[in-house]
């Protein structure tokens, strides 16, 4: 279903979109969000520790009720690994997350991102984030057995 865009992005690469995605999400703008999502009800969309989120209403919802907390948002990316076919990319990185005038990141999360590439440019398919796991330090762990 063809969605009517108030912003137009072009992503020539998912590197791209990512970022546009991400500088999306920190200024809290919603159109500039929604241009970088494909145009599929099939889009998918799980923010930490929620549900499953599926179609273009949903999504846009989501996104509309994050940004209209006023809360700003701070995201440092670490750890990224692309992988990338001719007509899919998959984005896996941890993302450091500050919130508004905290001075230290939250819990870092593990994050997947697909992307679709489109006559329009690449575009996200599905996002993903997820708390990451709590390790214990390498001290208190007990040695590991290789056998």
């Amino acid at each position: 279903m063809s969605r009517l865009r108030s912003k137009t992005v072009v992503c020539p690469t998912p590197l791209n979109a990512a970022n546009a995605f991400y500088e999306a999400f920190e200024a809290r703008d919603l159109e500039a969000m929604m241009a970088v999502w494909a145009e599929d009800e099939d889009i998918i969309c799980v923010h930490p520790s929620g549900a499953r989120l599926v179609g273009y209403a949903a999504v846009r919802a989501s996104w509309s009720e994050i940004f209209s907390s006023g809360v700003g948002r701070r995201i440092r990316l670490a750890g990224a690994v692309v992988m990338q076919t001719i007509s899919m990319a998959v984005q896996c990185v941890t993302e450091h997350v500050t919130v508004g005038d905290e001075e230290e990141p939250r819990p870092p999360l593990e994050v997947t991102n697909i992307f679709l590439h489109t006559p329009a440019g690449w575009r996200m398919l599905a996002h993903h984030a997820s708390p990451a796991p709590v390790l214990k330090a390498a001290a208190q762990l007990p040695p590991a057995k290789l056998h």
